[in-house]
């Protein structure tokens, strides 16, 4: 993890903290998220239920469509917490994974209710993430979208 202890411990506050504004009244299942950017600044996303569970929104999901409406789109780090304890955790889904792809392979620092932590990288979560060049040498070899 190239963060400083000081940053990390920082973005792991911060995610907690964002716990708290979590829309879950269908689940109870909070996730708050601290996303940091290259620039230094962090934006903070909650999980947003909804009744039609297909249109709820993941926090990080959230974090990341906040900062790019602010026209930040470079990320270092993502801190993401959630209520699982007694040594579990509980990574990004597969949506998530995917759509943080776009933007670039970052750390991952997964925090649960006991404030244990795992670091990870997106592209140990996410090894063969459908990408650009993946999109561009498809249409170069005649596959059509």
């Amino acid at each position: 993890m190239t963060l400083g202890e000081t940053d990390k411990n920082a973005l792991i506050e911060a995610s907690i903290s964002a716990k708290d504004f979590a829309y879950a009244k269908y689940s109870n299942f909070r996730v708050g998220c601290a996303l940091l950017s290259q620039c230094g600044k962090t934006i903070t996303g909650c999980n947003v239920e909804n009744v039609s569970f297909g249109l709820t929104i993941c926090a990080e999901r959230t974090a990341y469509c906040k900062a790019i409406s602010e026209g930040i789109t470079k990320f270092k780090a993502i801190a993401i917490a959630t209520d699982v304890k007694n040594g579990s955790m509980v990574s990004p889904c597969g949506a998530c994974r995917q759509f943080m792809a776009e933007f670039g392979n970052i750390d991952i620092i997964l925090v649960n209710l006991d404030r244990d932590t795992k670091e990870t990288t997106l592209s140990h979560l996410l090894p063969m993430s459908f990408d650009e060049d993946a999109l561009h040498n498809g249409q170069e070899n005649g596959i059509k979208n």
